[in-house]
């Protein structure tokens, strides 16, 4: 789970300042104020580590990838190629990590917080995005038990380590060479010193934390009549929903049983969304069956009420394909994965959204087969509803306000996005609203009263 996340110098943010995410995170905000920017480039971080080169410190994307954001001149902060795109990343570990000296017994660094800050630049001929440094630190609390810095400075790559002591291997002193990615240690690097190889096991940690981001975009896929699955397990369910059945049927066929939290009933997968969809109220019943026995393609059935005829997915309102995916997104992403979501409340009714609120503060406490799947929900929203019940829920002690982090992001008059957090007391109270955080009411209110008394004398001079 991502602790903290920090960007600097990358499209309109100059500098984020150090961002808190918690297991339910909700960012609101103007339109085009930056907020899906931050979400973009965790998920440019996540193509660079499945990237198969290790020489391409960032991969901004094309046509085949996760996210296409164009060039360095493009993404960087004020189209500056000469300032660097930098970010903090801070992550808690269930179990302590621990960097050890094989040089000296018993001897080892330990601590439940890693931190990764990585400095990026464009190269001064091509273009293209170089490693100019990046830091591991190892914490125990807000003590630093280990760091090591891997940078390249004038030309010449350096590996610091603080407090361990790197010692060269018997042989010829081959010098260290660059960064490889945003994170990597070149494999040579490392084999050139005695006891650096636990130092690899840094880089393995961040490749798990990265691998487990899953995004979901605004825009989801209207619905088909007939699905096609083969028994494929789709890792997501696809930055539009794409692969949102599939995903419920292999979950079903692997026996995935879930439960709304502690002492709650298991349910197949299947059944445990078509559960939440009937809560949300938009649906009395829902299943996908194939279309004939043998067959690879499947259809979505859905009965709106009790008493209704049983119909297709595409003869239903719109809004049940597209909050669909967010709903089987929040679950069927592996344990201690960090899910970023845009707008999920599309094109639902606000008493809808309202309830979607609580979906996902049952997914942040959800287990599976028997055990907490301690999953982090980032969620952009414009949706007032879905704020009132976080409120709601907090004030109502079913959540901690512990858990539930929100943001308010902005623009200032130069165009660079400024990021407010807001805070929320025990009574789900926010004690710092932002200026036009929804709009100005009493505005409208006022400007309603006006234009009402206005017709109402206008009227009455015509009856005379």
């Amino acid at each position: 789970m991502i602790n903290e996340f920090q960007l600097k110098n990358f499209k309109a943010w100059e500098d984020t300042g150090p961002m808190e995410l918690k297991p339910l995170t909700v960012i609101f905000g103007t339109n085009s104020s930056g907020k899906s920017s931050l979400g973009h480039f965790l998920l440019a971080l996540k193509q660079t580590v499945l990237l198969t080169d290790r020489k391409r410190a960032l991969h901004l994307g094309d046509e085949n990838s996760l996210i296409d954001l164009g060039t360095y001149e493009e993404c960087v902060h004020g189209h500056d190629v000469k300032a660097d795109i930098s970010f903090r990343l801070k992550w808690q570990k269930n179990k302590p990590f621990m960097v050890e000296d094989i040089l000296k017994k018993n001897h080892r660094y330990s601590g439940k917080a890693l931190e990764l800050e990585s400095q990026i630049a464009s190269h001064p001929r091509t273009g293209q995005p170089w490693t100019r440094s990046f830091t591991y630190r190892l914490l125990d609390g807000n003590e630093e038990k280990f760091h090591v810095i891997h940078s390249k400075q004038d030309g010449r790559p350096k590996l610091e380590c603080s407090p361990l002591q790197l010692v060269r291997a018997m042989g010829r002193g081959w010098p260290v060479e660059a960064p490889e990615k945003f994170y990597l240690f070149s494999e040579r690097t490392l084999s050139r010193y005695q006891n650096a190889q636990s130092l690899n096991n840094l880089a393995l940690e961040t490749e798990s934390l990265i691998q487990n981001f899953y995004h979901l975009g605004p825009l989801r896929n209207p619905p088909k009549r007939i699905y096609p699955w083969s028994g494929d397990t789709p890792l997501d369910v696809g930055a539009q929903g794409e692969l949102t059945i599939a995903a419920i049927l292999a979950a079903t066929a692997e026996d995935r049983k879930l439960n709304r939290g502690p002492s709650k009933r298991k349910q197949n997968f299947d059944k445990f969304i078509a559960g939440w969809l009937k809560d949300l109220g938009i649906i009395s019943e829902f299943r996908v069956q194939p279309v004939a026995p043998g067959r690879k393609e499947y259809e979505v059935l859905i009965r709106v009420t009790s008493g209704s005829a049983e119909v297709k997915l595409t003869d239903v309102g719109f809004g049940v394909s597209q909050v669909l995916p967010a709903l089987v997104q929040a679950f069927y992403c592996p344990p201690n994965s960090t899910v970023w979501m845009e707008q999920p409340e599309i094109h639902l009714h606000p008493s809808v959204q309202s309830h979607l609120a609580d979906v996902f503060l049952s997914a942040i406490k959800a287990r599976e087969n028997g055990e907490p799947r301690n999953v982090q929900l980032v969620v952009e929203s414009h949706s007032e509803h879905f704020l009132t019940r976080l409120q709601r829920r907090i004030a109502e002690q079913e959540v901690s306000v512990d858990d539930v982090a929100i943001y308010f992001t902005s623009q200032d008059k130069n165009g660079n996005a400024r990021l407010e957090p807001l805070k929320m007391n025990v009574f789900g109270d926010i004690e710092n609203w932002p200026e036009g955080f929804f709009g100005d009411e009493m505005e409208d209110i006022t400007a309603r009263t006006l234009a009402a008394a206005k017709r109402r004398r206008e009227l009455k001079k015509k009856g005379g």
